[in-house]
């Protein structure tokens, strides 16, 4: 698939102001939005919008691929609708520095869940015909998703092999009288669903109603402990006495660990997938095409070949390559779906194999500005290198920010970024962000993304994510709308325009 030649910007909407510690789905998403139209761009970038559990990771950590997360749910819209006193609402204090502020998860969770909480005990009392329509509509995920949520929550400290027989191994009279028992759980967690998918589509729909298409990632694990693994079991590698999974997926040692990246996840029962003729993925990019409109497949060279780790390896390094469909999953998903408006993350260790497949399908792959310099002319990342059926990204989530990455560059990599801009010296570079989004924006990838953090010129104190290091990433967020100013749109719009984005 083609796409039109567009600019946007990378931001996760839990890293959007809001009085309650979190970003959230309310007056600051509409007001990023109208800052994306008056500043030109017509793409706003998500990560994966699932509930998440430890540490937080949207990618490794999620309760479901299907579910929304409640986090993003607003108190002050719930409170519009007469679901919540709005003079009952407390605020979580914010930081004082309004472009560094963090998500204090600890904090955030018990003060939102105790509003949730309220709000459901109001909607119980007067339930609105579309909560039935939703529910009705979504149940080939959502009854699952909600059983196993109460579940949880009545087994906080174990995970789902670790149940009681019955549950773990999903027998339905075991199923039944947990259905019965935790009806009301049950409940609670669809009503969250139905606020999430609600206030969602209302900010989808203001994105289209301003020309901005939203860009969404499906990750390509999942959770062991999720509703998926625990409801389709068939389709993961797991240990067939313990239910744990028997390999774990991660990638080998590269640019970010010298040890690799051990994700945890169980990795997928290819043989059964295609047994099935993928009707699980199949579902799963239908249900993501319902609240995106174009699916970044993250970590796409692992449908091509997988890295997987024996359990129990405490790094990456011991695993080895096999051999993934996914020729036939990408066709089977064209047949079922049409047209697939697919961008994947081709980044890593990518094979002639893997760009094979990308090309195949016609996926444009991705181009990382801050990998591009310190090497030769060659470099596939450097802008004479493009193609126009690929994305130019100035950073990701993963990376450094511009600036942080400025900061800590070697004297060569900053002489090479100098010339390559213009310069005689790299002290002749004086907003290095800005250069690079104006490089990006100037070459003929049809796509060019900048992280927010970029657009704001922020270090490293505003990272969102740092692949080699576990504890406390997916945490930063600005505090006030007032610094996405009208003298910044106006910057980004004449860059934007100048090359015809």
């Amino acid at each position: 698939m083609t796409f039109e030649r567009a600019s946007g910007i990378i931001l996760h909407p839990t890293s959007l102001p809001s009085r309650f510690g979190i970003g959230d789905l309310g007056k600051s998403a509409y007001e990023f939005i109208d800052f994306l139209a008056r500043s030109g761009q017509k793409i706003w970038q998500v990560l994966p919008l699932g509930p998440t559990g430890y540490e937080h990771s949207p990618y490794t950590m999620n309760f479901s691929a299907f579910a929304g997360n409640p986090l993003l749910i607003s108190l002050d819209i719930l409170a519009e609708k007469g679901l919540l006193n709005p003079d009952e609402l407390t605020p979580l204090p914010s930081e004082s520095d309004p472009a560094y502020a963090r998500v204090n998860f600890a904090e955030v969770i018990p003060h939102k869940t105790k509003y949730f909480q309220q709000a459901y005990d109001r909607f119980k009392q007067a339930i609105p015909p579309e909560y039935e329509i939703f529910s009705q509509q979504q149940s080939y995920w959502l009854d699952d998703y909600a059983l196993f949520m109460a579940l949880h929550e009545a087994n906080p400290d174990k995970t789902w092999n670790q149940w009681e027989p019955g549950l773990a191994r999903r027998e339905p009279g075991a199923v039944k009288i947990a259905t019965s028992l935790l009806h009301d759980s049950i409940e609670y967690h669809k009503f969250l669903q139905f606020q999430f998918f609600e206030q969602w589509t209302k900010v989808r729909r203001y994105c289209h109603g301003k020309n901005i298409k939203i860009i969404g990632d499906v990750s390509i694990y999942v959770c062991h402990h999720s509703a998926e693994v625990w409801s389709h079991p068939e389709n993961f590698d797991l240990n067939p006495e313990t239910l744990e999974p028997a390999w774990k997926a991660g990638v080998p040692p590269d640019y970010f660990s010298a040890t690799g990246q051990l994700w945890g996840n169980p990795v997928y029962n290819w043989e059964n997938l295609i047994n099935t003729n993928f009707t699980w993925w199949i579902e799963r990019f239908r249900a993501t095409l319902q609240y995106v409109d174009v699916v970044r497949v993250d970590h796409f060279r692992g449908f091509e070949a997988f890295w997987r780790v024996p359990a129990g390896e405490d790094n990456a390094i011991n695993g080895e390559w096999v051999k993934a469909p996914g020729y036939k999953l990408f066709s089977k998903l064209q047949e079922a779906l049409g047209t697939l408006p697919i961008l994947a993350e081709d980044l890593g260790i990518i094979t002639p194999e893997v760009e094979a497949m990308r090309d195949r399908f016609e996926f444009p792959g991705m181009r990382i500005l801050l990998f591009a310099f310190g090497g030769e002319a060659d470099h596939p990342y450097l802008p004479h290198s493009y193609i126009n059926n690929c994305i130019v990204y100035t950073g990701t989530h993963d990376n450094d920010t511009t600036v942080g990455w400025w900061l800590q560059a070697p004297q060569e990599v900053r002489q090479h970024v100098a010339k390559y801009l213009g310069y005689a010296s790299d002290s002749d570079i004086h907003e290095i962000s800005w250069s690079l989004m104006r490089l990006a924006s100037a070459s003929v990838a049809d796509m060019a993304i900048f992280p927010l953090q970029d657009v704001l010129s922020l270090d490293n104190g505003a990272r969102m994510n740092d692949p080699s290091v576990t504890p406390g990433n997916w945490r930063w967020r600005y505090t006030t709308s007032e610094l996405l100013s009208q003298e910044l749109s106006d910057r980004l719009l004449q860059i934007t325009q100048l090359y015809n984005r």
